[in-house]
């Protein structure tokens, strides 16, 4: 081969690779863990990079409004992200996990029994005014018939991570938080709440403005669409788009 053609060549192999990138992505902070499941399968298939920042919803959205260069953001919600697609600023919104609720008592091996019994003295949930998991802890407890005996025990969380923090602290004997926060703790401390006793907790997925010109950005998102990504998610305590009860005719 003489040296012209090896180079007519290697400039071919070199022009149609795919080149490695970097994604900077905003998670919620329920979904922490899954991200570091997540993450690196994306990138030992992608050869792609991802440098993940967690917080919570609200938080991470003022921040990509103050222009944070972020290139996806996945949310506990699906608000913000509607939001950000209405004013232009985010595109491809679509559901990446459903969100399920728990009750975790760090001590108690009977939860749900403590908590119709009313032997407790706080109960922590994460804002109801601000995070959807909150909001879902309210419906529960009112469908259950027991607001009215706990409103004053309530603790409230910034997130639903603080609320989980308070439980963990001893601050509050019993917690709803998101069931994936307390996968890998006593099963026998953990009521999964039943999905029928709250809306689902959709949590959306967006690809951000900085993220349109960024290959990395983009397979992240079709990654987190495919069956391997869908099936890792719910391994994390979550449910996909058509694998939750209320999505079943």
């Amino acid at each position: 081969m003489s040296l012209r053609l090896f180079l007519a060549v290697v400039m071919l192999a070199w022009a149609t690779a795919p080149l490695a990138g970097e994604a900077r992505v905003a998670v919620a902070a329920n979904f922490t863990l899954a991200m570091r499941a997540l993450a690196p399968r994306f990138e030992q298939a992608s050869g792609h990079r991802l440098v993940v920042s967690t917080g919570s919803t609200g938080k991470l959205y003022a921040q990509i409004l103050h222009g944070a260069p972020y290139d996806v953001f996945l949310a506990a919600d699906r608000e913000r992200p509607r939001l950000l697609e209405k004013a232009g600023r985010a595109s491809g919104r679509f559901t990446y996990a459903i969100g399920r609720l728990a009750l975790w008592a760090r001590q108690s091996e009977d939860p749900q029994a403590q908590l119709r019994s009313g032997s407790f003295r706080r109960l922590a949930i994460a804002n109801p005014k601000t995070a959807p998991y909150g909001k879902a802890a309210i419906q529960v407890l009112r469908r259950l018939g027991l607001y009215p005996a706990v409103a004053k025990r309530l603790v409230i969380g910034e997130n639903v991570g603080q609320a989980r923090q308070f439980v963990s602290t001893g601050n509050a004997e019993l917690g709803l938080v998101a069931l994936a926060q307390v996968l890998d703790t006593t099963p026998d401390h953990v009521w999964p709440i039943p999905p029928m006793l709250h809306d689902p907790v959709r949590q959306d997925a967006v690809l951000l403005a900085r993220g349109r010109r960024h290959p990395a950005a983009v397979a992240f998102l079709e990654f987190l669409r495919s069956e391997a990504a869908r099936r890792i998610i719910r391994q994390q305590g979550y449910a996909t788009a058509g694998n939750h009860p209320r999505d079943r005719p």
